[in-house]
Parts: C-alpha cells; structure tokens; sequence
C-alpha cells in the first residue's frame, strides 16, 4: 500500500489519537483520523522515496527493535534537507523503565551514529548509510516527576541553552528521573 494522494509531504508517525491536520498521519492501529494503517517494524514502508519534507515521530522509536533499520527507512522516504522530529524517552527516566512495550533506550549520544560531523559516524560510517544533521537535541525535565506534583514548579521545561543542557545532562546520567525525554531535530542529509 503506497500512501494516500495528499498534498501534504509531511507525516505524523506513531500519531494515536493526536491527528495533525495537514500531515499523514500514521498509525498501527485503524483510530479515526489514521490515514495509512501500517507496523512500522515491516519493511518496506509504504511510503515513496524522497516523498516527506517533515517526519514527527512522538514516542515511538522506543517501541521498535531495529533502530538502524528505522532510521534508514527514514532516509528512505525524505527529500534532502528534510526535517525529522523524534522524542523519545530519556534511559533512566521512569518513563523509559516504566513502560513494559519500550524495548530500546536512548541517551544524548543515541543519534551520532547517523550525523556525519559526529564522532561515532566518522570512525564507523560502515554502521548506515542514513545521515542526518543533529540539528537540536533538547531536554525535558519535570521538577519532583514522578514523586511529588508540586503546581507551577511541577510542569514540563524544555532546555535547549547548551551551557544549562550540560549540567542537567551531567545530574541525568548520575541521578535517576532528571531528564525525563529527548527532543531531537534532525535534518536529512
């Protein structure tokens, strides 16, 4: 099944019950609004080549086995220069470790693979052919999450200074529950 014909080059993967209008929006499961019905672990997708400008993909990298695979049916069905969204859980988070359906991890580092000016990509370019720009990666945290609610202090802050982003990333990777998700923006290469 190729996808619908839409106007639209950009695609909502994963999107439940959050429909995008004018996006194509994807989901496993048939929900009202769900345009392409589709497992993302087969491969391939049932999107064309070079056909998306925009990717959004919320909380669902982490439900699949095969990130190497998934990235590069990412490359796959993107224009160059194109603009990918992900989030995903950070690995210590109680999101990352609570949810029995995640079955990969993700950290700062996750994405360098893919970025050819990082360092992973250079000494082992043999690991995919999918390159992408890390254009951001941002960090969310919540105060007390998920002990203690605490109102105007217990909400999501999103940190993207890369002064701030150090520290937090440093207590994220002593302490539990600090960084709770990542947003990252990538740009196909």
């Amino acid at each position: 099944m190729k996808s619908p014909k839409n106007n639209s080059l950009k695609l909502h993967l994963g999107c439940g019950n959050q429909i995008k209008k004018g996006w194509i929006n994807h989901d496993l499961v048939a929900l009202p609004g769900v345009d392409v019905v589709h497992d993302l672990r087969e491969f391939p997708w049932p999107f064309n080549d070079q056909e998306f400008e925009q990717v959004y993909m919320k909380d669902v990298l982490e439900h699949l086995s095969d990130t190497i695979k998934t990235m590069e049916e990412l490359h796959r069905i993107t224009k160059p220069k194109a603009k990918i969204y992900i989030t995903v859980p950070y690995w210590n988070s109680c999101t990352a470790l609570g949810d029995p359906t995640h079955i990969k991890l993700f950290n700062e580092f996750s994405f360098n693979a893919y970025d050819p000016d990082e360092w992973l990509c250079k000494e082992r370019p043999y690991y995919t052919t999918a390159r992408f720009k890390i254009n951001q990666i941002g960090v969310w945290i919540i105060p007390f999450f998920p002990m203690f609610r605490i109102p105007k202090i217990s909400r999501d802050y999103l940190i993207v200074n890369s002064f701030v982003k150090k520290i937090i990333m440093s207590l994220a990777n002593i302490f539990s529950n600090v960084v709770h998700t990542l947003d990252i923006h990538l740009e196909r290469v």
